[in-house]
């Protein structure tokens, strides 16, 4: 059983990337019930809250930290085996929320994506050195939109050229690992 949790209170994505736009959480005796994508895959984010996806949520840290504390409190998932939490980039009072308030759970650690770009990168090794100040493990890096293959020719482009290296030169600098490079795939967009 998965729980994914979309704490990117003012960007939540995870309602488009799942296919769940125009799905609504229900209240019930028990807390909120997520929506589920498979009977095994619960979700849970502000967007299913919002009127429209194209509103915007603009809150300041409190109140973003008082969703945050709800989601964890008052979402019945039920019996769990992973959860998921899907975070906004960069390091903000989400990501200081989410590692507060799940301390005593002993989180097994953060898988950090990026792109190849070094303006990615460079918000990547923020996240890792605030992961470090907090003592929370690093799993690894995943690189996201790793180059294209072209579904004619089959041959592979670099998009998103890595100038410095991408998060494979990064990984080896910080000594932090290379979980793998998801190439970039047009039918994820739609």
């Amino acid at each position: 059983q998965v729980a994914l949790l979309d704490i990117d209170i003012c960007g939540p994505s995870i309602p488009k990337m799942m296919g769940l736009e125009g799905e609504q959480v229900h209240q019930s005796g028990s807390g909120w019930s997520p929506v589920y994508v498979e009977e095994n895959l619960g979700v849970m984010s502000v967007g299913f809250l919002l009127s429209s996806p194209d509103d915007a949520v603009i809150w300041r840290g409190p109140k973003k930290n008082g969703l945050i504390k709800q989601f964890l409190r008052d979402v019945d998932w039920g019996e769990i085996d992973y959860l998921i939490v899907d975070t906004p980039p960069g390091t903000s009072d989400e990501h200081l929320s989410i590692v507060q308030y799940l301390s005593a759970a002993h989180i097994d650690g953060a898988v950090i994506i990026t792109t190849p770009q070094e303006v990615s990168l460079q918000d990547v090794r923020k996240e890792i050195n605030f992961c470090h100040k907090v003592k929370l493990p690093i799993i690894g890096v995943v690189e996201n939109m790793s180059g294209f293959i072209c579904p004619k020719c089959k041959n592979e482009s670099q998009i998103f050229p890595p100038t410095t290296g991408g998060a494979e030169k990064m990984c080896q600098n910080l000594n932090v690992s290379l979980l793998g490079k998801v190439p970039l795939d047009p039918q994820i967009g739609k």
